[in-house]
């Protein structure tokens, strides 16, 4: 029998954000909660890719490689002062010559980062944005002479590309397209800065900024090349090695495939058309092999084209690969599946092998029984074919709906404790892949639209009637983010098909929530939900705070007192209102974390809580 503690305990290395490979290839810098803390991890990685074939489900194939804590990272000095750099570190970025580090640093769970800067000779730190009352997005890119960042700060009210000195003078502002932007790519020869930035709906735009361009001519006027912004939705730019081509994955047709923009003619081109979303496009150093993360419903692979040769494939496992990047002898990649957390790896690309390179998976679990997931789909409300994983168990009696969060997200194959933990209890857990869902093709993310809290509450409902014809009798539903927003929405409009609902840091009152939320997250509720005053029957209407007298079963609230996302307000509110009318509710509230947890006491307190109210009501 899984122990709920103890697999909480199991770290894995950050998969939301990226690691880095030094510039000359030999050395590796990941985000590890290894010890209970997002740190930074630093591995060597000399001595060549292993021919052996390493198999996922035995820990005694991990490669014996040294990794090395950042953690204590050494105080920096100025003028008597100490300064204490606290906090979790995230997207570790090398410098053009291996000497220094940039990170993103989150010091109360509120995702307004500082931006540090760690040098690796004299290992000390210093925050290059210290007492800001303003936020940065966790990517940004070095500028290729080392002299500065391309940063994405929101100082003057809405993410905008800003350069930012390393030498710790003030930056500034120098783009702003005025939509929220999300990352920025230096070209390696200095001359573009690529902005990644929210377009309508769930899309992204790439606009192409020249910068430090050469000059021409006898008077040496500078020449003036307009920012180019690429006419579909696209995201996840990555520059050729020569600076020639912007890789990048884009919309083309029902599926985003990996397209090429050619710098000097303007024209795109598609290195692959496929059914399958095909993402996080990688270069090799030598510049003739292009890679990418190819999906396919709830499994992942990795994929890559070397010159005018076929595609190949190449996968761990039947689990989910992220962030390829290649190194002079193959690929370093993060591989998770329902079994294994998240860690690094290397594949060859060669032969088959592959070589794990962090272990997360402590020994008492190497030969622990994890229910896998099977991927089903069950019918909806309107007759339409719901996708979803299902992880079946003994006890079809008792069952638990599970909602993913985003809403453009998907559940896949991945590492889930607690899932894991509640299949072993015996419960069937069914995790749908509603509507508004990446991964099914743009007009199954885009069927939502306009009508969050609807079509999706709709298919969640559905999933709970698939679990009734085939056995259940009790049903729990719980989510997450806009899961545990359609954790209360499946409360009030279904209210008799669930025995309880614990809501995950849910938003709960749209109009709100939105004056509550950060300029950024407000665009998108713009995008997906209309104007709030054209629209406010609609956003009243799919609140479900306003309907908490249809609860008939008892409300678990878990909520983040930094929370910039889903306000810890709207839970506190929904509280006394459902006191108010009687009902059974019980809030867990921790002040000192955001909408992701970050601190592994907390983590373990409020999940354990989560399954003792699950277990409480079924």
């Amino acid at each position: 029998m899984l122990n709920l503690s103890e697999l909480l305990r199991v770290p894995n290395v950050d998969s939301g954000l990226k690691y880095d490979i030094s510039p000359d290839g030999q050395r590796l810098v990941f985000s590890w909660n290894k010890t209970g803390k997002w740190e930074l991890y630093n591995m060597s990685l000399r001595g060549g890719h292993s021919s052996r074939r390493s198999n996922p489900q035995h820990s005694d194939e991990i490669a014996s490689l040294e990794v090395h804590s950042l953690a204590t990272l050494a105080p920096h000095a100025s003028a008597g002062v100490t300064e204490k750099i606290d906090g979790a570190k995230f997207s570790p970025r090398f410098s053009p010559d291996g000497t220094q580090l940039a990170y993103a640093l989150d010091p109360d769970g509120s995702e307004s980062y500082h931006i540090v800067l760690h040098d690796l000779i004299t290992n000390t730190s210093k925050d290059l944005t210290p007492r800001i009352a303003y936020a940065h997005q966790p990517n940004f890119s070095w500028s290729p002479d080392g002299k500065m960042l391309a940063v994405l700060s929101d100082k003057h009210g809405q993410f905008a590309l800003h350069l930012l000195p390393v030498d710790g003078t003030e930056g500034r502002m120098i783009k702003n397209v005025f939509h929220p932007c999300w990352d920025a790519v230096w070209s390696p020869d200095g001359q573009w800065i690529t902005i990644e930035a929210e377009s309508t709906a769930s899309d992204r735009s790439i606009h192409v900024m020249p910068i430090n361009r050469p000059r021409k001519g006898g008077k040496g006027k500078a020449m003036k090349v307009p920012t180019t912004e690429l006419k579909l939705n696209a995201q996840h730019p990555a520059w050729s090695p020569d600076s020639k081509f912007l890789a990048f994955s884009g919309e083309n047709g029902e599926w985003h495939d990996i397209g090429l923009l050619s710098v000097e003619t303007q024209e795109v081109t598609w290195v692959n058309e496929s059914a399958g979303d095909d993402t996080q496009p990688a270069w090799s150093r030598s510049e003739n092999i292009i890679g990418w993360i190819h999906s396919d419903g709830a499994k992942t692979s990795f994929q890559f084209k070397k010159g005018n040769d076929a595609i190949r494939e190449k996968k761990i496992g039947d689990g989910v690969h992220s962030f390829p990047q290649f190194t002079s002898d193959g690929v370093v990649i993060l591989y998770e599946d329902p079994s294994r957390p998240c860690d690094l790896w290397t594949m060859n690309l060669e032969d088959d092998s592959f070589q794990q390179l962090t272990n997360s998976l402590p020994d008492e679990f190497s030969n622990a029984k994890f229910i896998s997931p099977e991927e089903i789909s069950y019918t909806g409300k309107d007759g339409t074919k719901i996708p979803a994983l299902i992880y079946r168990a003994k006890d079809s009696k008792r069952a638990v709906l599970d909602i993913h969060g985003g809403p453009n997200w998907n559940l896949q194959f991945s590492w889930n404790p607690t899932l894991s933990y509640l299949a072993s209890q015996g419960w069937t857990v069914l995790a749908p892949n509603y509507r508004g869902s990446t991964g099914y093709g743009k007009k199954w993310q885009n069927a939502s639209r306009f009508d969050l809290g609807g079509v999706d509450t709709d298919d969640c409902a559905a999933g709970a009637k698939y679990l009734i014809e085939n056995g259940a009798e009790r049903i729990a539903v719980t989510g997450r983010s806009h899961g545990g927003y359609l954790t209360m929405t499946c409360m009030t409009m279904y209210p008799e098909l669930f025995a309880g609902g614990s809501a995950v840091v849910p938003f709960l009152n749209w109009i709100k929530s939105h004056k509550n939320s950060r300029e950024d997250l407000q665009h998108w509720n713009i995008e997906n939900m209309g104007d709030p005053e054209e629209n406010h029957q609609l956003w009243m209407e799919r609140s479900p705070y306003f309907y908490l007298d249809k609860v008939n079963a008892p409300v678990q609230l878990i909520c983040g007192g930094n929370d910039p996302r889903c306000p810890a307000s709207d839970s506190l509110d929904a509280r006394d209102k459902l006191v108010q009318l009687g009902k059974e509710v019980e809030l867990l509230l921790y002040k000192d974390e955001g909408h992701s947890f970050l601190k592994i006491e907390n983590v373990i307190d409020s999940e354990i809580k989560r399954v003792e109210f699950l277990i409480k009501v079924l």
